[in-house]
């Protein structure tokens, strides 16, 4: 084990924070290491808005009400963006087709890994942070706030801060319930129901449903229709 492994191995969501800053060269740091991760073809199809004034943290918590997004020192909004594709097409075509399947992934794929690489420099300065994937509920709204526009979409926000407390590491799937050697190996309920009691005994009274009631609440309904209407509004659909 060295170093690195050791600090992604020992990743946390941190969703409270004190009242220290990061450093405009830190944090100009933290990011040039998420815009190091890897892209399709290096297009780089997403963009980073840095939102570090409480008026508009404020804002995005009236819409996505969230106490991490208040607490932090910066909030940063991972967005899909094809018009900058827009843009370069022009230059050689009048044809442009960015709505789809494939282009949706190609963005939020780019924008998953830089924003892996970006938690990852952070928390090795001593920062930690979490994931807020709800802005997507409040797309339409987001979206406006931040003036997002055609071909661009709200994928995440991630708030970044000093930790003010930590949880211990939270227990993932046992290995063979997630890593198939040469074929898909599909499973029983029984890893469900296991891996229930792992989480349950991590948690403990903080999580008031079981893992895979979570799963139920998430896809046992219709999805939030907010992000299939935006990503039509923005022509990406």
């Amino acid at each position: 084990m060295n170093p690195t492994i050791s600090l992604m191995k020992n990743h946390r969501s941190v969703r409270r924070f004190t009242d220290q800053a990061i450093s405009e060269e830190e944090l100009r740091t933290i990011i040039d290491a998420g815009r190091a991760a890897s892209s399709w073809k290096n297009f780089q199809s997403y963009s980073i808005i840095l939102i570090r004034s409480q008026a508009k943290k404020e804002a995005i918590y009236q819409l996505v009400p969230q106490e991490a997004i208040l607490q932090a020192d910066t909030f940063l909004l991972f967005v899909g963006d094809l018009n900058r594709a827009q843009k370069g097409v022009a230059l050689h075509t009048e044809d442009f087709y960015p709505a789809g399947p494939e282009n949706l992934l190609i963005s939020s794929v780019d924008a998953s890994l830089a924003a892996q690489n970006t938690l990852l420099a952070a928390e090795s300065l001593g920062y930690g942070g979490v994931i807020i994937g709800l802005v997507r509920y409040a797309a339409k709204e987001i979206g406006q706030l931040v003036n997002l526009p055609a071909y661009t979409y709200p994928i995440f926000g991630m708030a970044l801060g000093k930790p003010a407390q930590e949880n211990a590491v939270k227990p993932r799937l046992p290995y063979d319930s997630i890593v198939f050697s040469e074929e898909y190996q599909e499973q029983e309920a029984e890893i469900i129901e296991d891996y229930d009691q792992v989480q349950a005994a991590y948690a403990g009274q903080r999580a008031p449903s079981s893992w895979s009631e979570r799963l139920a609440q998430q896809f046992g309904e219709p999805a939030n229709q907010a992000s299939q209407n935006y990503l039509k509004d923005q022509k990406l659909l």
